[in-house]
């Protein structure tokens, strides 16, 4: 290759790369010239945006002023005058800084109800035993009314007493003491059976058998402290509920704890009764807290407020049957380290008869227990559970509910409770 060719190489390469950099020098040079323009155009345009507004402001700020002199000239001639002794308190209003102010009227307080009285609930009590559908008295009384009794007639007789759930012990026991009963073998009338069958009822309900209260009794200590205990279903928070009741129909101040804390609307369901009759709640507002804390709670404010009773409901989750048992006696070490306890009641279902003296054994030896309550002894309930609850557990049927009324549980009276099973 000779010199004149390398140099026109060389010359190719040079002009070539002088046109690529005078390319990208022109690119540049046109889009700054671009970004220029349009920022002047811009510029131009908010300037004639302002001029147009500075123009348009002294021509519309007139008006708006007319028409607000316009405005608070005609209020002036509509609103009343203001009294003499208020201009201070408009003048301090309106120095201050313009706030929103609405008034609602503050919601009154609920009406609390003047629940029924022992007299009324006894009276019920009759009434609900001798409408009931199952009132074992009745059948018996038909067949002791025979006028020759046979063996037949006896195992007839102790089949009822069965059904009704009285128990074979107290069943047995019934039977023979009827069948040495002159009123009953001899020739007697209606009326004396019926009273010989009174007789013989009364002396295995218990007539003689002490079922207050311990808040009712004269030396009760205050406040008085009762633990509510029993399988979930038996309606255990609701006679809490109803025996806060009757004790505020005895002029009684009282003190509920939800210590319920496993099941989410017991302390709802609690607070419902309360809120009736004026009964405070001692709560956790947290679900599954735990129960002695509610318990000793609950306990402190009755000590503190020297409540005449504090009602404690517990949970019944019988099917853990060890952790609940041992919940129970943690609840009463703690409520007695303020109060002492000295009423455990027990309630059971009548209507599950037999199947509920399981229930009521495992809570006896757990806690130990000062009576039972019976719900739901009216309706499909057989009755005889009364008689053998206190047998096997050797304490008094206390209180017994004969409704879903709000007063319709009541102090067990063993007289009525006889006479409305006979139906009379």
């Amino acid at each position: 290759m000779d010199t004149n060719m390398v140099y026109g190489i060389i010359a190719v390469v040079v002009i070539a790369v002088l046109l690529i950099a005078g390319g990208i020098w022109m690119d540049r040079s046109r889009k700054k010239a671009i970004r220029n323009s349009q920022e002047e155009a811009k510029a131009k345009a908010d300037a004639r945006l302002a001029a147009e507004r500075a123009a348009a402001k002294p021509a519309v700020a007139p008006q708006a002023a007319k028409e607000q002199e316009e405005t608070e000239r005609r209020k002036a001639e509509t609103a009343p005058k203001a009294a003499p002794g208020a201009e201070a308190q408009e003048e301090a209003v309106l120095a201050q800084a313009p706030v929103e102010v609405v008034e609602t009227e503050e919601p009154a307080a609920p009406a609390t109800e003047k629940p029924v009285g022992k007299v009324g609930r006894l009276h019920r009590l009759r009434e609900r035993l001798s409408t009931s559908s199952n009132p074992f008295g009745k059948a018996l009384f038909n067949i002791l009314a025979k006028d020759h009794l046979s063996e037949d007639d006896w195992e007839e007789v102790e089949d009822t007493l069965l059904m009704a759930d009285v128990g074979a012990e107290a069943s047995e026991e019934l039977v023979n003491k009827l069948r040495t009963d002159a009123r009953v073998t001899g020739q007697s009338d209606p009326t004396q059976l019926r009273a010989a069958l009174k007789s013989e009822l009364l002396g295995l309900v218990g007539p003689d058998a002490d079922r207050r209260l311990e808040a009712e009794k004269p030396d009760a200590l205050t406040p008085s402290v009762i633990i509510m205990v029993g399988v979930n279903g038996t309606g255990k928070t609701t006679t809490a509920g109803k025996l806060a009741r009757l004790f505020v129909s005895e002029d009684k101040s009282v003190i509920l704890g939800a210590a319920d804390t496993f099941r989410a609307a017991a302390a709802d369901q609690l607070e419902t009764w309360g809120a009736k009759v004026g009964v405070p709640v001692v709560r956790s507002d947290r679900e599954g807290a735990d129960p002695a804390s509610v318990a000793f709670e609950a306990s402190a404010k009755a000590k503190e407020e020297q409540s005449d009773v504090l009602i404690i409901d517990t949970a019944g989750r019988l099917q853990n049957k060890a952790n609940l048992m041992d919940e129970l006696g943690k609840i009463r070490r703690v409520t007695e380290k303020n109060l002492p306890v000295e009423e455990v009641l027990l309630v059971l279902d009548a209507t599950t008869g037999q199947n509920g003296m399981a229930q009521a054994k495992v809570f006896a030896q757990a806690i130990g227990i000062t009576g039972v309550v019976l719900t739901k002894l009216d309706g499909s309930a057989k009755g005889g559970i009364v008689i053998s609850v206190q047998k096997e557990l050797g304490v008094p049927v206390k209180l017994v509910g004969v409704g879903e009324g709000p007063d319709d549980l009541a102090p067990f009276d063993p007289e009525s409770f006889v006479e409305g099973i006979l139906g009379e």
